[in-house]
């Protein structure tokens, strides 16, 4: 049965809270003694973007018992998102160090997860009940699944609880290389979870990698713009014929030149293929957190009943727009995306 979706709940997303670390690539911090953070996670990011744009937005995740959590819960009930279920167990919060302006994909990217109090999740540690209680949205990536198979068993229990209560559910494909160090493939683990999914979002190279959807070996990333809109209609539906329940895919393509950046991405449902217009840059700021904030922008839209065009339109915009902001979150206002839209629109 796939879920009916209401905007009369609250949207969760649940996920693991990150600090950022942001070393710069000369090593001046360690003259300056001065490392610059930033708050994120992925499932943090869409929350707290979510909550900016005024959708009921709530956030479950693991953190130990101690000051500094203390103080990571007061920073999102700051940001109006709902902290209730959060659950303390654990000794420490997850860390991953990146310079600024790298992609999440770069390979100088580290990891510092492993022990961490979401790492630490079992099946039967949360109470399910009590964390969808009111929820009609919930929201997962594919970095959870990544980290160990009982953290990828605690997913497949979040979506089956979710499936249970008729709670339509997104999944983000985000694919982290480093992560992936457990024995399993993501091909391995992926289908089962997508198979409770209603939105899968991602990209037509990440489908083929973790869920096993077919793809034209010829194509290359920022190749021939027709081919790869061809492919994004072939991945779409795939994934929809594979999975029954899932009736909406959506793929982005960021690629990066010498002149810049190139930035669209496509929204497959009703049979029919939506294309946003092409965003393009000479420079950016920071690449983290644009394809949780196209996920968000997904779910404004939905939740708030836009047409499948304007829902597109809107989350391309969005996700452009936190390409110039220097942290894991977006701070752009719903008014400052509409702007955006206007001034690119065909």
């Amino acid at each position: 049965m796939m879920a009916t979706l209401s905007n009369t709940g609250k949207v969760l997303s649940f996920g693991e809270l990150l600090l950022r670390l942001c070393p710069d690539e000369a090593g001046e911090w360690l003259a300056d003694n001065h490392l610059p953070f930033y708050v994120g996670g992925a499932e943090a990011n869409v929350a707290t973007a979510l909550a900016l744009w005024g959708v009921p937005s709530a956030y479950l995740t693991a953190l130990p018992d101690n000051f500094l959590s203390s103080q990571l819960v007061a920073y999102l009930q700051s940001r109006k998102v709902v902290t209730d279920t959060i659950l303390l167990q654990g000794e420490r919060v997850g860390l991953y160090y990146l310079p600024k302006g790298k992609d999440l994909k770069n390979t100088g990217v580290i990891y510092d997860r492993a022990g961490s109090s979401f790492a630490g999740l079992r099946p039967g540690i949360i109470d399910w009940d009590k964390a969808l209680e009111g929820v009609s949205w919930l929201h997962l990536s594919a970095i959870c699944p990544a980290l160990n198979q009982a953290v990828a068993d605690v997913c497949r229990e979040a979506l089956q609880a979710a499936k249970e209560r008729n709670v339509f559910v997104s999944l983000d494909l985000n694919y982290r290389a480093k992560l992936w160090k457990y024995g399993q493939e993501p091909v391995e683990v992926m289908p089962e979870l997508a198979r409770y999914c209603d939105l899968i979002m991602g990209n037509i190279w990440a489908a083929n990698k973790m869920l096993g959807i077919p793809l034209d070996d010829t194509l290359v990333e920022g190749g021939e713009k027709e081919s790869l809109l061809q492919q994004s209609r072939l991945t779409s539906e795939a994934i929809l014929e594979r999975f029954p329940r899932c009736r909406t895919v959506a793929n982005t393509f960021r690629f990066d030149y010498e002149e810049g950046i190139r930035y669209y991405t496509t929204l497959y449902t009703q049979n029919e293929l939506e294309v946003s217009p092409e965003y393009r840059s000479r420079q950016i700021l920071d690449k983290v957190g644009s394809g949780d904030c196209f996920m968000a922008g997904l779910i404004y839209g939905f939740y708030n009943r836009l047409s499948p065009s304007d829902t597109l339109a809107f989350a391309t915009a969005a996700a452009f727009k936190k390409l110039f902001i220097p942290s894991d979150t977006t701070t752009s206002t719903v008014a400052e995306i509409q702007q955006t839209m206007s001034a690119y629109a065909n």
